[in-house]
């Protein structure tokens, strides 16, 4: 008996199979197996993966935000939008020239007058290799402790621990020390990944050496280092890490919030009481 079925008829993906279906968008002849349903016929497995794709690349902009930004998200939005407000700023500060630099850096000196540049500070940088070195550091540890505490607890913790790194300025430098740089509020966040880790049963070991070697560095003549800020960031960072852990819960959410801000006031008072010395 002769075939008189044409290769018209049979499936392009299965010559074995005879069919008189076609796809909608290219004509092509397919099996039940290669057949997707669309709003119109139905669609080849070529064209239906290219639909997806469209539909993906088309997606309107705002829609795509939403679900990045979306508690959801495992994206670190914290991390890289302080990444990104950091590079512009020092893309301000090279533009203008001493201009930015001068009013958002930090001094003893000038607490009792500009206490918010025990803040603005963290925001600025000395030079492209000072803001490179400190963005990449905090690209690296930044989204896994982003991801452990959650994106509201991680900014509080970046803040409160650049802020205690000035205080540690303000403590222990001399009071016409200069700072800038978010060095001390990543090293609060060294401080937290080394206790939560700790506490977790992870291995926090290679995190203790770097600590330790960042920290000695700041001894190094020469390099202009201000490790009273390493220390300050470090000490509140890992103070932070501990009342997390200690008020994990929803039950104990209100005592969390009131022995972070216990820490702020604390903070506060320090300077407070120092600048009353000077």
């Amino acid at each position: 008996m002769t075939d008189t079925t044409t290769t018209e008829n049979r499936c392009y993906r299965h010559p074995d199979r005879e069919s008189f279906v076609r796809c909608q968008r290219c004509g092509r002849t397919i099996c039940g197996e290669c057949q997707t349903p669309a709003a119109v016929g139905v669609h080849c497995p070529e064209c239906m993966r290219e639909s997806r794709q469209a539909a993906v690349g088309s997606r309107p902009l705002a829609s795509r935000f939403a679900r990045a930004v979306s508690p959801t998200s495992q994206r670190p939005i914290v991390t890289y939008t302080i990444i990104a407000l950091c590079l512009v700023i020092y893309g301000i500060q090279y533009l203008t020239g001493n201009v930015v630099t001068d009013a958002l850096v930090y001094a003893p000196a000038l607490t009792a007058s500009e206490p918010w540049r025990m803040i603005t500070s963290v925001f600025a940088h000395a030079s492209i290799l000072h803001v490179g070195l400190n963005m990449y550091s905090l690209f690296v540890v930044g989204p896994a402790v982003e991801q452990m505490l959650g994106r509201v607890r991680y900014l509080v913790m970046f803040l409160i621990a650049g802020f205690a790194g000035s205080v540690g300025v303000l403590l222990i430098a001399s009071p016409n020390t200069v700072v800038l740089g978010a060095s001390g509020a990543i090293f609060g966040l060294f401080g937290a990944y080394f206790i939560i880790a700790r506490r977790m049963g992870g291995n926090a070991s290679r995190m203790l050496v770097l600590i330790v070697i960042n920290l000695a560095a700041g001894f190094i003549p020469g390099l202009n280092i201000a490790w009273q800020a390493h220390l300050g960031g470090l000490v509140g960072g890992a103070a932070l890490a501990l009342i997390y852990l200690e008020t994990r819960g929803p039950r104990r959410r209100w005592a969390q919030v009131a022995l972070v801000i216990a820490v702020v006031v604390v903070l506060i008072a320090a300077t407070i009481v120092k600048v009353e010395i000077f």
